[in-house]
């Protein structure tokens, strides 16, 4: 097997070849452009039994893995750290080129297993759904805050704290201003008006799309009470592929909804975990809520956590824990159908 390490950058790559002994046989530096990918097949060919090892291929080395994994070629993602500590111990120092980083990298996917890169699928429209829904969110509630305070200005009063476009709409209808000022401010809303309208309607576009994509997936995780499209959609989006988590435990990890002990002396507590995808923690934590809230097996185990003495935070944070197992259990059950073509 000849591992070819691959040094990415934005105007160039460069690419060294290694045999199983970890001796360099050749070594190329190609230009990225519309011809990159066949430049670099074209000089692999020399080597039928292969392997690419790219640093960051979710970074500036994605395009070029996504060319390759496409096209069925073996190809492993090989991060940054752990390229600079493979190349800290073939030089026994920190001297950097191009081909001495792409040598690290092929060294590193050489000595450990690393996660093989998959052509995108479902699942990055997914999280790129996701991803934009989050910006117009966030966009609207900018938007909302403004149209707060020029109303409050306007209307005695102000609007209400659930103020929707539709409302909005017919607060300015009545505003008759008096002075220049109170005229520039009315304009003012009207605009905000106009692109928060505009925001709902991108908002449900974006929801349109993501029930059109999950229909695609055969995902049965919105069976799972509190789990709409939307969450749905940011779950399915950040996990990707599941089977690259052996165990709930290592799913749990990644999410973050692994407690951290902090214990102290006799007494025995866990704490809340920072690290993880926060993403895919506050997805959980959403349905925590909702199935905390709502009748059924969620809440029975939410109120058995209070009556053990847990505090609110500990018993939604143990719930969440509880829900990242079951959700685990239902996407790997999902995945193994529809990789078998039944159900």
């Amino acid at each position: 097997m000849i591992t070819i390490g691959i040094d990415p950058h934005k105007s160039s790559l460069t690419a060294v070849a290694l045999d199983a002994t970890g001796q360099q046989l050749a070594h190329r530096r190609i230009a990225v452009n519309a011809a990159a990918y066949d430049t670099l097949i074209g000089w692999a060919a020399a080597w039928p039994l292969r392997r690419f090892a790219v640093e960051g291929a979710s970074g500036l080395g994605r395009g070029i893995a996504q060319l390759l994994a496409a096209a069925g070629e073996n190809v492993v993602d090989v991060p940054a750290t752990l390229a600079a500590r493979a190349r800290l111990l073939d030089t026994g120092g920190v001297r950097k080129t191009d081909a001495a980083d792409a040598a690290s990298v092929a060294h590193a996917a050489m000595r450990k297993q690393l996660r093989p890169v998959i052509a995108e699928d479902h699942h990055t429209r997914l999280r790129l759904l996701s991803e934009r829904r989050d910006d117009l969110a966030r966009e609207r509630v900018r938007l909302l805050n403004r149209l707060h305070v020029l109303l409050r200005d306007l209307i005695p009063g102000g609007a209400a704290t659930d103020l929707t476009a539709p409302k909005a709409a017919e607060m300015l209808r009545q505003v008759r201003p008096l002075t220049a000022t109170d005229h520039c401010r009315r304009d003012l809303a009207r605009e905000l008006l106009a692109d928060l309208r505009h925001l709902d309607r991108s908002l449900k576009s974006n929801e349109t799309q993501t029930r059109r994509v999950l229909t695609e997936t055969h995902s049965t995780i919105t069976e799972l009470r509190g789990v709409g499209p939307v969450i749905a959609g940011k779950i399915l989006g950040h996990v990707g592929d599941v089977t690259r988590f052996p165990t709930a435990d290592h799913f749990a990890s990644y999410a973050g909804t692994s407690p951290l002990e902090a214990s102290s002396g006799e007494r025995r507590r866990h704490r809340l975990n920072p690290t993880g995808n926060r993403q895919l923690n506050t997805a959980l934590h959403t349905i925590a809520v909702c199935q905390a809230r709502d009748p059924g097996p969620g809440r029975v185990y939410y109120q058995r956590k209070l009556s053990e003495g847990r505090t609110s935070a500990e018993a939604r944070r143990a719930l969440k824990r509880r829900l990242t197992n079951v959700l685990y259990r239902r996407l790997v059950q999902d995945q193994l159908r529809f990789a078998t073509g039944t159900g």
